[in-house]
């Protein structure tokens, strides 16, 4: 049996998508900008 095409790894995935990883770029700042004024309860998810 094939595996499936996503294989998912925690760290990578926190260092490119997580929270200090969206704080560092002015863009990342506004994403996190943008979903507290939506008042997500996550503000990232990984």
């Amino acid at each position: 049996m094939k595996k499936g095409t996503f294989q998912p790894h925690k760290l990578p995935r926190k260092r490119k998508i997580g929270f200090l990883a969206r704080s560092e770029t002015p863009s990342g700042r506004k994403i996190l900008r943008n979903r507290r004024r939506k008042g997500r309860k996550y503000l990232t998810r990984a």
